[in-house]
């Protein structure tokens, strides 16, 4: 049975380099496509890869790339204009359950190391393909000249009004465990599963607008609909006149945010896909990508 290709059908309604999270509308998907040579295929005759096969492939990011990963793509395609890469970019937990629903994936970036673990035990990794990228930083931010009394997660119920992602989305995962951490959320084992009317109330009834990605959240404090909210560090890239950053929690609080990437298993694919495939994911492995994510506030130093 033919997978479903989730990111054709929406490429139609993509423009290239926008990050998918203006005007609040959810749209999450940016097209990074260019046609180009492939310096790294085995078989290059001095034509500049002038005769490598055309193909697509599609990757699954965390909202939360969609910026480094529109450059990284650009990049690429200087010396692969032969591969067109696609990207569909949401929440982990929402990318990995479209992948368990048979929407054709070739590589899959989470900002959470939970819904890799699932996409492994689901079987549905390459296997030998799993690597930590990088670590990011939940920060607690404001619109700049806001007025705020809050200055970061101890007193969060002085806000009017909060922009946080639900449970399933990892940013949401770790500002609830930081909470629990801070004593301001009961104890529980599974702090993804406490609902926004919980935190609400353990905040004193502050107003509490849940959103389902991170790039949502992030629009919510910018557009002014919510008085502060809780993002990654490497989300304000971009916004530094539009925002302040009250608090930049710490590890002790949330745990490393471990962003890990690896090949999915897709069986439609061809040798061509295949190998544009693994050869992408090299180069988001590399030094001169490396340089670029440092570039975006994104931590290159982990294990």
């Amino acid at each position: 049975m033919k997978k479903k290709v989730l990111a054709a059908v929406l490429a139609a309604a993509m423009v290239l380099g926008t990050a998918g999270c203006s005007g609040g509308n959810g749209g999450q998907v940016s097209d990074d496509s260019r046609n180009s040579d492939d310096s790294r295929t085995e078989d290059n005759s001095g034509d500049d890869g002038a005769d490598a096969e055309e193909t697509e492939i599609q990757l699954f990011i965390a909202a939360s790339l969609n910026t480094v990963m529109t450059e990284l793509a650009e990049t690429y395609n200087e010396d692969h204009p032969e591969v067109k890469i696609t990207y569909n970019a949401d929440s982990s937990g929402t990318l990995l359950t479209q992948i368990e629903e048979g929407y054709e994936c070739d590589i899959f970036f989470s900002a959470a190391q939970t819904q890799m673990d699932t996409l492994e035990e689901d079987g549905l990794m390459v296997e030998g393909t799993r690597a930590n990228v990088v670590n990011n930083q939940v920060v607690v931010v404001t619109l700049k000249d806001s007025g705020t009394a809050v200055t970061g997660l101890e007193n969060l119920q002085d806000a009017e009004s909060i922009a946080l992602a639900g449970g399933s989305v990892p940013v949401g995962r770790y500002t609830r465990v930081a909470l629990v951490n801070l004593g301001i959320l009961p104890e529980t084992d599974d702090p993804a599963s406490i609902t926004t009317s919980e935190i609400s109330e353990a905040l004193g009834g502050v107003e509490i607008s849940e959103q389902d990605n991170v790039s949502k959240v992030l629009t919510a404090v910018v557009e002014g609909s919510c008085e502060v909210g809780t993002t990654y560090y490497s989300d304000t890239y971009g916004y530094e006149d539009d925002l302040d950053i009250l608090q930049t929690v710490s590890y002790d609080l949330t745990g490393n945010v471990i962003y890990p990437i690896a090949r999915v298993v897709n069986e439609e694919a061809d040798d061509a896909q295949n190998a544009a495939a693994d050869d992408f994911l090299a180069f988001v492995l590399s030094d001169e990508a490396k340089a670029v994510f440092d570039s975006y506030y994104f931590d290159t130093n982990v294990e």
